[in-house]
């Protein structure tokens, strides 16, 4: 079990998008928040904005709540000042875990996320400890169930958008572009009809650690305690692990 959206697929199987999807919103309004706040409020001139409500529709979030976000930005500077940071560490057997954070307090975030490795096997390490292990991508996820159309004319589809990577998964096909064309390829294939299940910039690693029998159940204890954190808003891994072993810890 690798690739992307198997960590979206787990988190599924747990339960937990409908079970957090308030944190969730929450996390998502931070962001775009962050985001209107840094640049223009209008996502016709914000890139990053543009993204972000991309993201936050994919999660059916009502648009009430975006807009919500894009005024209080644009109320001036009673705001809160956050800053993103990237926590970089290991988990079990070694694993390289990357953590996005939005903090409106460097200090209290730095021990929280230090204490959730340190309680769960793991450790936080230096900047760039782990980092050099992935890359910043473009990933986008068709669904079986949803996208009905046959696997090569997706593809062809696909490689006319100009993209890096099209694989052939159990539950879909994953697509993977540079971040530089990841919304030309969003356009061009949305453009063309296709139903996409998530579209987001992302990092994905370029080795991955197989784990195994309860190494499953310490690391994805790990990525849920972090992904709680109010502060967190992605956590990233290079762990693969055997679909039928994942399902013993998380059903």
């Amino acid at each position: 079990m690798a690739g992307h959206s198997k960590w979206k697929n787990i988190q599924h199987r747990k339960g937990r998008q409908d079970a957090i999807r308030g944190k969730i919103f929450a996390k998502l309004g931070r962001e775009i928040y962050v985001a209107a706040r840094q640049g223009d409020k209008n996502p016709d001139n914000n890139q990053k904005l543009r993204m972000v409500i991309a993201k936050a529709k994919a999660q059916n979030m009502p648009n009430d709540n975006i807009e919500r976000a894009i005024k209080k930005a644009a109320g001036g500077g009673e705001g809160k000042d956050y800053e993103e940071i990237m926590y970089e560490g290991y988990g079990p057997d070694g694993i390289a875990v990357m953590v996005e954070a939005l903090t409106d307090n460097r200090n209290r975030t730095a021990a929280d996320v230090r204490h959730i490795f340190s309680k769960r096997g793991g450790n936080l390490g230096e900047t760039g400890s782990v980092g050099w292990m992935f890359e910043r991508k473009g990933v986008l996820f068709i669904s079986r169930d949803e996208e009905k159309r046959d696997e090569e004319e997706l593809m062809m589809l696909a490689l006319e958008s100009g993209v890096d990577d099209f694989e052939v998964l159990e539950k879909g096909y994953e697509i993977t572009t540079e971040p530089e064309s990841f919304e030309e390829v969003k356009q061009s294939l949305e453009s063309a009809g296709v139903h996409l299940s998530s579209a987001e910039v992302t990092f994905i690693p370029s080795n991955k650690v197989s784990i195994h029998g309860e190494t499953i159940k310490n690391v994805l204890d790990l990525m849920d305690a972090l992904e709680d954190h109010d502060d967190v808003q992605n956590v990233y891994a290079n762990f693969e692990a055997d679909e039928e072993e994942i399902v013993k810890y998380t059903e």
